[in-house]
């Protein structure tokens, strides 16, 4: 059966979502027809979605898909790169261990060149600077790797530098559980929760946002229990969208229709992957080893019950406490006060949905890829690192 084939006037979840074709979420015939299924439906006034996923912008910008949709619909990035929202504080800390404990730090690939508080030479720079200064900085595909890692090098202390929202914090978790857990490796834990940060934007009145997309892994593991506030609380439609071009069209039509028909919801679009209650398994392995806590997000600041922390019987395996808190240079050296932004750097507009990457005077060209300013610009999840690649000039 090809795509052609199937009655694509109706657009539901049957529809698509039975489909064992994975080109289906691609196909440009679909694309095409969500888009002006979605111009077709009568809205009374301009409405704002934010999403929360880095993966998302890159569909959204790398299939052009904002081009598709109605002027009176935007779509808007969040904070939904957890790179972009590491603390600055956390990768100097980081990079302490490595330069003044000599310490083996194992992380993921995109958190090599992100920025700390400032960049060389005012501060300590990222990670790739202080490999150039000596540190055994690592790369890792999973946090499972660390144990390898750790065993190969029982002569020296290994840190896991744990970044990411639920759907690594579930990962890190189950190592932990390792009855075979090294004695030699520690974590620095730097996890983020998604649902918190959505509540706080809500509260920054001047972005009026009207609906959410929220991410579709992360619902996997989490499922849809924890967004059910956001329309019942907010009368906010909130839907759950997968990662290929008919999926975020397919959750945009679905925002654009609850709007529509003041039937606030959350609604999942992304049916094979996400179910109700998410990975009841992987949630148990969080709440077993970590305690929700206040956390700090970088270019938001301090959000109430959006970070993870090692539960107290598992402190021994935290690399804060382990190395007894070493000291780490201030957050701020002449950036944005409070948000652990550089000088000059609209990262923190950028991820709150006030201003687009092009409005930045630095992208494009004090901040690229290859030599990135602020956090934004490093991970392929990031706003401006997507924009940059996908549509680096002004309409």
């Amino acid at each position: 059966m090809t795509a052609r084939g199937l009655d694509l006037c109706k657009f539901n979840n049957e529809t698509v979502n039975n489909m064992v074709i994975d080109s289906i979420y691609k196909d440009k015939t679909i694309v095409d027809r969500l888009s002006k299924k979605i111009k077709t439906v009568s809205l009374k006034r301009a409405i704002k979605i934010m999403h929360v996923c880095g993966t998302h912008e890159n569909i959204i910008s790398r299939f052009g898909l904002r081009d598709l949709l109605p002027e009176n619909i935007e779509v808007i990035a969040g904070p939904g790169c957890p790179v972009c929202v590491c603390p600055g504080h956390d990768i100097e800390l980081a990079i302490e261990l490595a330069l003044k404990q000599k310490a083996i730090i194992a992380t993921f690939g995109d958190m090599i060149k992100v920025p700390s508080c400032s960049p060389q030479p005012l501060g300590r720079g990222s990670l790739s600077d202080a490999r150039t200064q000596g540190a055994d900085i690592r790369v890792v595909y999973g946090p499972f790797d660390a144990i390898k890692i750790a065993k190969e090098n029982t002569d020296k202390e290994v840190v896991l530098f744990a970044v990411g929202f639920e759907t690594t914090a579930c990962g890190v978790a189950s190592l932990i559980q390792q009855s075979d857990f090294p004695k030699n490796l520690s974590i620095l834990v730097s996890h983020r929760l998604i649902p918190p940060s959505m509540e706080f934007l809500l509260g920054v009145g001047d972005i009026c946002i009207d609906g959410f997309l929220i991410p579709g892994h992360v619902a996997t593991v989490m499922g849809l229990e924890q967004y059910q506030l956001f329309p019942e609380a907010y009368r906010m439609p909130t839907v759950a969208a997968g990662f290929e071009p008919v999926d975020v069209l397919m959750g945009i039509l679905a925002v654009v229709k609850q709007t529509n028909e003041g039937v606030y919801k959350c609604e999942n679009v992304y049916q094979r992957a996400v179910h109700e209650k998410g990975n009841i398994k992987a949630q148990m392995a969080i709440k077993e080893v970590f305690d929700v806590v206040p956390a700090y997000w970088r270019g938001i600041g301090k959000i109430p019950r959006s970070g993870l922390n090692l539960k107290e019987r598992y402190k021994m395996y935290d690399a804060r406490c382990r190395f007894a808190n070493p000291p780490s240079p201030p957050l701020q050296k002449g950036g944005e006060v409070g948000l652990d932004i550089n000088p000059g750097c609209s990262c923190h507009l950028i991820m709150i949905g006030k201003i687009k990457p092009i409005d930045c005077p630095l992208f494009g060209s004090t901040c690229i890829p290859d030599a990135p300013y602020g956090p934004c610009m490093v991970s392929m999840d990031g706003t401006c690192r997507v924009w940059y690649q996908y549509k680096r000039v002004k309409n």
